[in-house]
């Protein structure tokens, strides 16, 4: 018999700023991401704060008013977390705890904790401990706060500086010999990576639950783990694939996401040399998000960041069959027609008419599509491994070529 199990989530707030630089809907549509990341997190959220500042105040973030309604909102509703979508400073998050007396959490130190609970190899524990401790590091201070050593003077030197003095530097021995530790991973992977040969290599790149994991099951019918979740995978999973007679490497890496944690950047180096070493990305973006365009930036920043932006890229819009555009009625002479209006016919026409051949529309949940999907990789592959091996054009014909004899078989 299998028991029930109860899942209790933990109650949250969330807190962000319209700025000069961040409009309110910009701020929304962080917000809406901030809220799948607490779920995803374990967290449910009851309410959120946001306020108009010209920049986020250096003390608490945000007005000395609003963080007092916050204060009465956790008190009065037994809230334990707060959490805020941009990075805090170590001073504001020490001033904000004071102040509102429950746990204070800012995106990247979410995205840390979510990154903690998904590694499961040693490789991405060690990835995620490192970029924990480099989190950690300059935020020390704030939590030996109960040892009251923090104001100098007299009275006020011994016990507590020691302390935190000792846990400073075991933090740092910690991330030095992570370092070291990555670093010979590293060397594994490179070993690795060297092993497998002169085969195309191709990467699905894109944002986090666009469904890459979903269509590397597809393509090389194997059971990677995919989840309606931000960020269900972290480690690297490379398939060996073969369409009809082409084989080739396919990797499906971890997603990325906007104001990625610079520590993860850092951390991710060898999950990232994946995406380096590649010959072909495929990046998968979902078109059923009202914000692709956005997440298709935020990915090209990333791929800029670790200079991956020049590769050959085949755009793959994914979860066609989720997708709907508004429709406007017919009597309706005000509302103008926008993107929000278009269907994936007028997305067509646009910037992506631009890259050619290069854009593909499919379900990898459905598997709509999915023979021109086999068919544009296979042709892209291909003209990699022809310039690479000239005398294997004949093994590996064009793929009209293929199903025209297997049609007369």
């Amino acid at each position: 018999m299998i028991e029930k199990t109860d899942l209790t989530y933990e109650k949250t707030v969330l807190i962000g700023v319209v700025t000069q630089k961040q409009s309110e809907d910009k701020l929304n549509e962080y917000l809406d991401e901030l809220e799948f990341l607490t779920y995803t997190a374990g967290g449910e959220v009851l309410k959120r704060f946001t306020q108009k500042m010209e920049k986020p105040n250096p003390k608490t973030f945000i007005g000395t008013g609003k963080i007092e309604d916050v204060r009465v909102f956790i008190e009065a509703n037994n809230v334990g977390t707060a959490i805020f979508d941009d990075e805090l400073s170590p001073a504001q998050q020490k001033n904000i705890e004071k102040i509102l007396n429950c746990k204070i959490l800012d995106r990247t130190n979410l995205i840390l904790d979510i990154f903690a609970q998904r590694a499961q190899t040693s490789n991405s524990r060690t990835q995620v401990e490192l970029a924990q401790y480099q989190y950690l590091l300059p935020r020390l201070a704030g939590m030996w706060t109960h040892l009251e050593r923090q104001r100098g003077g007299i009275g006020m030197r011994g016990p507590g500086e020691t302390e935190i003095e000792t846990d400073r530097r075991i933090v740092r021995d910690k991330i030095s010999l992570l370092k070291k530790k990555l670093e010979t991973i590293d060397k594994q992977m490179g070993v690795q990576r060297g092993n497998r040969g002169a085969m195309v290599r191709v990467a699905l790149v894109g944002y986090t639950n666009v469904g890459k994991s979903t269509l590397m099951n597809v393509i090389s019918k194997s059971e990677v783990f995919a989840e309606n979740k931000l960020f269900a995978t972290l480690d690297t999973t490379v398939r060996k694939v073969v369409i009809r007679n082409l084989p080739f490497l396919l990797t499906d890496t971890v997603g990325f996401i906007r104001k990625l944690p610079t520590q993860l950047v850092e951390s991710f180096k060898s999950t990232l040399d994946e995406v380096r070493e590649a010959d072909l990305l495929l990046h998968v973006v979902d078109i059923s998000h009202p914000n692709f365009e956005d997440h298709i930036e935020s990915v090209n920043q990333t791929l800029a960041d670790i200079k991956s932006n020049n590769k050959p890229t085949i755009m793959v819009f994914n979860k066609i069959d989720a997708f709907v555009e508004e429709k406007i009625a017919e009597d309706d002479l005000i509302t103008e027609h926008n993107e929000e209006h278009y269907s994936l016919e007028e997305w067509r026409r646009t910037w992506m008419n631009r890259m050619g051949d290069n854009v593909l529309f499919i379900s990898a949940l459905n598997k709509d599509n999915m023979e021109e999907f086999r068919k544009k990789v296979y042709e892209t592959v291909r003209e990699i491994h022809i310039t690479r091996f000239p005398y294997n054009n004949l093994l590996y014909p064009e793929y009209e070529t293929i199903a025209e004899d297997q049609e007369e078989e």
